[in-house]
C-alpha cells in the first residue's frame, strides 16, 4: 500500500504572494487533470467539548472572502460552528500528489446569497435539502423516501422552492493555508501561509 511521489515539487519563489491565488491555481490544475470532486474537502469542526468531527463537503465558492459551502443549519456540523466557529478543511487531491489545508474562523452567509445559490441548484437537491432534516435520527429509508415524494408533489418540476429556514451557509475566513506536495523518499514539500497583522507569512515546514 506503500507507494513512491512524481518529481512535482513547490518553489518559493515561483508560488503566488496571496495564498487564495495560489489555491485557485491549484484548485484549476486539479479540475484540468481530472481529479474526482476536484472541490471535495474534509471539513473538520469540534463540539463544545472538544470532540473532533470530520465529513466531506463540498466546496462552492472561494473570493477574498474565503472558502464557502453549504449545509443544513441544524447538522452536526453547525452544532459544533455554533459554539466553536473555527474550521479546518482539507484538499486531498491524491491523484496529483497534492494536499491543500486550511484553517479559519467560520461566519454564516448571509440569507440573500443563500437565496441566490439556493435558486441555482438543481430541483432535486433542492427538494433533497427541504425534506432532509440532516444528521437526526430517521426510522428507515422509506420515511425518507415518503417524505420527498410528498415534497415533490408539492413542488412539481419548474416550481419555486423556498429556501428552509434550516438551510445555509458558511464561510471559512482563512487564517493558515499548507501546500503540500508529495516528493521522492518522502522528503515532501510543505509551505505554510499565515496570516500576521494582516500580511501573509510564507514559511517551509519539515516533512
Amino acid at each position: 500500500m506503500r507507494r513512491d511521489y512524481g518529481d512535482g515539487a513547490l518553489v518559493e519563489a515561483e508560488m503566488a504572494a496571496d495564498p487564495l491565488e495560489q489555491f485557485r491555481r491549484w484548485l484549476d490544475d486539479a479540475v484540468a487533470a481530472g481529479v474526482p470532486e476536484p472541490n471535495a474537502m474534509v471539513l473538520a469542526t469540534a463540539d463544545a467539548n472538544g470532540t473532533p468531527s470530520a465529513r466531506t463537503v463540498l466546496l462552492k465558492s472561494v473570493d477574498d472572502r474565503g472558502l464557502t459551502f453549504y449545509t443544513n443549519l441544524e447538522s452536526a456540523k453547525a452544532a459544533d460552528l455554533a459554539v466553536r466557529p473555527v474550521a479546518a478543511v482539507v484538499f486531498p487531491w491524491h491523484a496529483m500528489a497534492r494536499q491543500v489545508r486550511v484553517t479559519g474562523g467560520v461566519t454564516e452567509v448571509d440569507r440573500a446569497e443563500v437565496a441566490a445559490y439556493f435558486a441555482s441548484r438543481p430541483w432535486e437537491s433542492q427538494l433533497g435539502a427541504v425534506v432532509s432534516r440532516q444528521s437526526r435520527v430517521i426510522p428507515d429509508r422509506a420515511t425518507l423516501d415518503r417524505e420527498y415524494a410528498a415534497a415533490e408533489a408539492r413542488w412539481p418540476r419548474g416550481t419555486a422552492i423556498p429556501v428552509p429556514d434550516y438551510w445555509g451557509g458558511y464561510r471559512i475566513r482563512p487564517e493558515m493555508f499548507e501546500f503540500w506536495q508529495g516528493r521522492k523518499g518522502r522528503l515532501h514539500d510543505r509551505i505554510r501561509y499565515r496570516k500576521v497583522n494582516d500580511q501573509w507569512v510564507m514559511e517551509r515546514l519539515a516533512p
